[in-house]
């Protein structure tokens, strides 16, 4: 399959390779944003090409077929959220961590709603593609789960279960992603304008902060 996946920052190129590549997030940024607008059934290759900027024949310079693109589409999806999304253990306190994370995998989700969409319809239909990415994703949940226990173990956060309190997370974060024009209706916020990145986080890391039995640090009390 045709990997449209960037170079590895840092490393040198051409001006020819570099165009390609280019052209390659293009289209992988086209065909999430149409898969996730459409499903696999309802998309079609001149509708990718469109949204990339090119022509149907120059689309298919770059991929196989559809479904190898909604499979790409999906892999680099998983990629991404493990890099973005790790649970730091860079620091001690868990509410600087949880913060942390509530907020990078929120303005994320708000910035590029089309990915949580596109990933909650492959999960909704079955994740018959998505399954064989799941050992990635339960890798990085187990390991969230063990810097979890850690804080419980210590008496740093109220018992909670591990798995669940992650995927409370999720949702929470993601809903305004997935659920957009409710979410834009509810808060009068129209089609175009930005939804209040800075409230709708500070809401929600309120809410999870309060489950552990936590405070926000006194740092970030003057921000979202």
């Amino acid at each position: 399959m045709t990997q449209l996946s960037t170079v590895p920052e840092g490393a040198t190129m051409s001006a020819t390779r570099r165009r390609r590549l280019e052209i390659r997030r293009a289209i992988l940024d086209a065909a999430i944003g149409e898969f996730a607008r459409n499903g696999l059934a309802g998309t079609s290759t001149q509708a990718i090409a469109a949204a990339a900027g090119l022509t149907k024949a120059q689309l298919h310079y770059y991929i196989t077929s559809k479904e190898e693109l909604y499979e790409e589409a999906l892999q680099f999806i998983v990629g991404e959220w493990k890099d973005i999304f790790f649970f730091s253990t860079s620091s001690s306190d868990p509410a600087e961590v949880i913060c942390s994370y509530i907020d990078r995998k929120m303005r994320h989700a708000l910035e590029h709603p089309e990915v949580s969409r596109l990933f909650a319809s492959e999960v909704a239909r079955g994740a018959s593609v998505l399954s064989q990415h799941w050992g990635e994703l339960k890798a990085a949940v187990d390991e969230a789960s063990a810097v979890i226990r850690s804080w419980i173990d210590a008496g740093l956060i109220r018992p909670v279960d591990p798995v669940l309190f992650q995927m409370n997370m999720w949702a929470v974060t993601q809903h305004y992603a997935e659920y957009e024009a409710q979410v834009r209706t509810l808060l009068e916020t129209p089609e175009g304008e930005a939804l209040d990145a800075d409230r709708i986080i500070r809401e929600a890391t309120e809410l999870v902060l309060a489950r552990c039995g936590l405070a926000r640090p006194q740092a970030d009390r003057g921000t979202a």
